[in-house]
């Protein structure tokens, strides 16, 4: 019965762990790029976008779709940098855990 309760006080310590971390990646911000670094996006660790800043060479009427394509890929180049950080902060908490290769806890 010890076990049981020891695990049960176990789980409830990484709950709030896990809530602490949500938080912070609220508060967290990643920069993708594309186009070396001509388009630029800035998102929170949890996927928000909060800036887009493109370089005004980019800015011609028959580069539109230059510029379409690179806003795509640093968004996209974002998101791939957030998900490595919550990763990273996922991997301190459950440091230890028996937890199965490929489970994901968010």
């Amino acid at each position: 019965m010890r076990d049981m309760m020891g695990l049960m006080k176990q789980a409830q310590q990484m709950q709030q762990k896990m809530a602490d971390v949500q938080a912070e990646l609220d508060t967290i911000e990643v920069e993708g790029a594309a186009g070396g670094g001509m388009v630029s996006v800035t998102m929170t660790a949890k996927g928000a976008v909060k800036a887009v800043k493109i370089d005004p060479a980019l800015m011609l009427a028959d580069e539109r779709e230059i510029l379409e394509d690179l806003i795509v890929a640093a968004c996209s180049d974002a998101r791939n940098r957030s998900e490595r950080v919550m990763q990273e902060r996922m991997a301190e908490i459950t440091k230890g855990l028996p937890i199965p290769p490929g489970m994901k806890l968010f």
